[in-house]
């Protein structure tokens, strides 16, 4: 690629070092790191934009909570993945709304269940997915 340089003239350079603007770049996660869980557990501020799981060596019901006393940013979102037996998903203070719905309060993953919570309001998340009631 030809380059103007400090003397009027043109240099040639490498494709490499020349970034095209038009051309997108991979920004953030390209896949959704993996925090595996084998009992209760509360949700730290790193879980922000990973999801949770509840693996099949695990078979006994669990609670995982989101835990509001962390401050997380509106739009944070955490995925709950759960493998086997019950996963109750609850919200330590706040709000945890069903989405689609009115309806409030902990919710149960199924097995093989995918749920994706959101942070919409300072106290108020909302939870959707397959496999959540």
């Amino acid at each position: 690629m030809l380059v103007g340089n400090a003397t009027g003239g043109f240099a040639l350079t490498t494709a490499a070092a020349f970034i095209n603007p038009f051309i997108p770049t991979n920004v953030g996660y390209l896949n959704i790191p993996i925090n595996s869980q084998s009992a209760a557990y509360s949700t730290v501020l790193a879980d922000s934009g990973k999801a949770i799981l509840h693996p099949v060596t695990d078979n006994n019901a669990r609670t995982f909570t989101i835990d509001a006393a962390v401050a997380y940013d509106l739009g944070t979102v955490i995925t709950f993945i759960n493998r086997i037996n019950t996963l109750t998903i609850a919200l330590s203070s706040g709000t945890l709304i069903l989405g689609g719905t009115a309806t409030t309060g902990n919710r149960t993953l199924a097995v093989n269940g995918v749920a994706t919570a959101i942070k919409v309001e300072s106290a108020v998340w909302i939870i959707s997915g397959a496999g959540v009631s």
